[in-house]
């Protein structure tokens, strides 16, 4: 009786860890306005998408790419697409319209922030489970199958699905 007593009160302490954990996590964007990012993108997004010479072709392959991602590995995979969009995507990409590259230099900035404040909630353990890394790394390969121009041009083209399922899993981020 008194294994059963302690296996319930582990098994609660876990639950209650995870949540707190979970809770965590969503604060650690609190201060980051999606709205605004959202409407920057809003502003350039039919400019970036008239430049794109693939539009058989998707980076984030479909959204269910995305979707499928469990709530454990929401932390991993918002780490992923900072890194992805912020190491690669931006960098990558070669703006000559001065209005233009400064929605999208507001736009990285924004995501640089969202790392920084992502990268300091990590030190409770961001969980990167066999789906996370199967879902970056499709991304990473799709990407890697166009030129580095292109690829740039389609994933910012592809930016409204990142910010709605970041908006999606760190919902309630505003009022936390």
């Amino acid at each position: 009786m008194k294994a059963q007593h302690v296996s319930l009160c582990l098994l609660g302490t876990m639950l209650f860890l995870g949540s707190v954990h979970a809770r965590g996590l969503r604060r650690c964007l609190v201060s980051m306005d999606m709205h605004h990012i959202e409407e920057s993108f809003q502003e350039i997004k039919r400019a970036i998408q008239a430049k794109d010479t693939f539009q058989n072709v998707t980076i984030l392959a479909t959204s269910e790419t995305l979707h499928s991602i469990k709530p454990l590995d929401v932390c991993c995979v918002t780490k992923s697409l900072l890194e992805f969009y912020v190491n690669r995507v931006f960098k990558d990409h070669q703006e000559v319209n001065p209005q233009i590259l400064r929605k999208i230099s507001s736009i990285a900035n924004s995501f640089l922030y969202m790392q920084k404040a992502l990268q300091q909630c990590e030190q409770r353990l961001c969980h990167c489970g066999q789906e996370a890394t199967n879902a970056t790394r499709i991304i990473h390969d799709n990407y890697d199958q166009l030129d580095v121009r292109s690829a740039a041009i389609k994933s910012l083209g592809e930016l409204d699905l990142v910010l709605a399922w970041i908006g999606q899993n760190h919902q309630g981020t505003s009022t936390a």
